[in-house]
């Protein structure tokens, strides 16, 4: 499975920014496909996730503000981001959950950086 993002940029406080990742390969092997996002000195930390059946998931800290979409015909997951917060500065990679042999496995993309300026 390769993912491929794209999106993020610099923004000021209050903005918005899209980011999108579109799957390929094995996407038969794969089903939530989301966000995850890591600021220097942090862990990496779930951002959003969604399932091929639409379920969805988001931290604390972006519910109301971020929107996680999906096509399943295309195998893409696009992320609007809203009301950008400093805080919300972070590098973010595009993550697919495997399934059936495949569960437990994580697939990542390259990160893409979102700047938030104040």
């Amino acid at each position: 499975v390769q993912l491929q993002a794209s999106g993020g940029g610099l923004v000021q406080a209050g903005g918005s920014l899209r980011l999108s990742c579109a799957a390929s390969g094995s996407t038969f092997s794969i089903d939530a496909i989301g966000w995850y996002r890591q600021a220097p000195g942090n862990q990496r930390e779930l951002v959003a996730l969604i399932s091929s059946s639409g379920s969805t998931s988001y931290a604390d800290s972006v519910k109301g503000r971020f929107t996680i979409s999906r096509d399943n015909a295309k195998n893409t997951v696009s992320m609007q981001m809203n009301s950008l917060k400093p805080e919300d500065t972070a590098v973010y990679y595009c993550n697919a959950k495997g399934v059936g042999v495949h569960y437990g496995v994580d697939y990542w993309g390259k990160g893409t950086q979102v700047t938030v300026s104040s």
